[in-house]
């Protein structure tokens, strides 16, 4: 996810390092939590089993955008399968596998953000 340029993207943006499968408690607790917190779109980036966005999708209405992480073993496409099989009612927005899907959800948080933000609309056509 380093590869968001937040310089490019005029938006207040936080990050945080949550797992799925480490830390599944804070998982449940930001999710439920991060619309009254002040977020819009959720980015989860997940390698592996990439349970991370799928989870996030369980537990809030926000949109989230699943970027697989390319792996060792297989380059990211058990990732992106992992991410991209969502069940019905369960949407994730699926991204490219690694740097490109890490930009693209960034531009893509942008338009999603700039549907009630006109400014941000001109931002985000700056950028493409």
């Amino acid at each position: 996810m380093k590869h968001i340029n937040q310089k490019k993207i005029a938006i207040i943006m936080g990050s945080k390092i949550i797992s799925a499968h480490r830390t599944p408690d804070k998982l449940f607790k930001f999710a439920e939590s991060a619309k009254t917190t002040g977020y819009h779109v959720l980015i989860a980036g997940a390698g592996g089993a990439a349970h991370l966005p799928g989870m996030l999708a369980s537990k809030t209405l926000l949109p989230i955008l699943g970027v697989p992480v390319e792996t060792k073993q297989l380059r990211g496409l058990d990732s992106l399968y992992s991410i991209v099989q969502m069940p019905a009612e369960v949407p994730v927005g699926t991204l490219a596998i690694g740097k490109f899907g890490a930009i693209n959800a960034a531009i893509l948080a942008a338009q999603i953000l700039s549907l009630n933000d006109s400014n941000l609309s001109i931002e985000s056509k700056k950028i493409n």
